[in-house]
């Protein structure tokens, strides 16, 4: 816990010393930093980049391409290269909203059979929830891990009922939204995921017999993850 708060602070004074410095010299006139900052856009990149990285699923891939897509747009515009407004944006969120409310059963059926409520014989778990909520029960005795992404939504998965067979390992991606993890007693979390502008936080009390391991790995961007049990 401590180490992730000193993580925090460590990335939140790095990007405040790195604007500091374009400042500086941008005021000491040694370089035009305005020149940079039609560039930020590439955040979008660098973010879809790391899910892509990290995702074993059609769907993962999909949100990470979406990122890369986006960013790359953005930053062609400020470089003059293509154009386009706000006002001719907007009814293509709308259409992919529609289809995507449309198709919600087929792209679960397809994408993430995992979603949902789960038997016995379903050992691994994947969840997306973009701009929206996702809520799943998992109660396999060989729970072998899964993928979480949440973008701007929220995903609540319990495994309380769930075992595991020595460990396992759970992707997660909380880009401006949530995922919260609720474990049995007798697992034993390892936080290994990195925060940034966020949180991974676990409050869950550690067992005495460590037999059952659970790896929580992935990225928090201005999100929150939580472990519970």
């Amino acid at each position: 816990m401590n180490q992730q708060k000193q993580h925090n602070r460590v990335v939140f004074g790095t990007i405040i010393l790195i604007f500091g410095a374009l400042a500086l010299i941008d005021n000491l006139n040694i370089f035009n930093t305005r020149e940079i900052l039609q560039f930020w856009p590439t955040v979008f990149i660098v973010i879809g980049a790391l899910k892509m990285s990290r995702s074993d699923t059609v769907s993962g891939h999909l949100i990470g391409g979406g990122f890369i897509a986006v960013g790359a747009l953005m930053t062609l515009q400020h470089l003059g290269i293509v154009y386009f407004s706000s006002r001719s944006l907007w009814p293509v969120v709308m259409i992919f909203a529609g289809l995507s409310i449309i198709f919600k059963d087929r792209l679960k059926a397809e994408i993430s059979p995992s979603i949902g409520n789960m038997e016995d014989g379903d050992n691994c778990c994947n969840l997306s929830a973009v701009m929206s909520g996702s809520k799943s029960q998992n109660s396999s005795q060989n729970f072998r891990g899964g993928e979480l992404t949440a973008v701007m939504g929220g995903i609540e998965l319990d495994l309380r009922n769930a075992s595991i067979d020595g460990s396992a390992t759970i992707n997660v991606f909380a880009v401006w939204g949530g995922i919260e993890i609720k474990v049995p007693g007798d697992w034993t979390v390892i936080s290994q995921g990195i925060p940034i502008l966020g949180g991974i936080e676990d409050r869950t009390v550690p067992p005495m017999d460590r037999s059952k391991t659970l790896f929580i790995q992935g990225y928090a961007i201005m999100g929150g993850v939580e472990i519970r049990n």
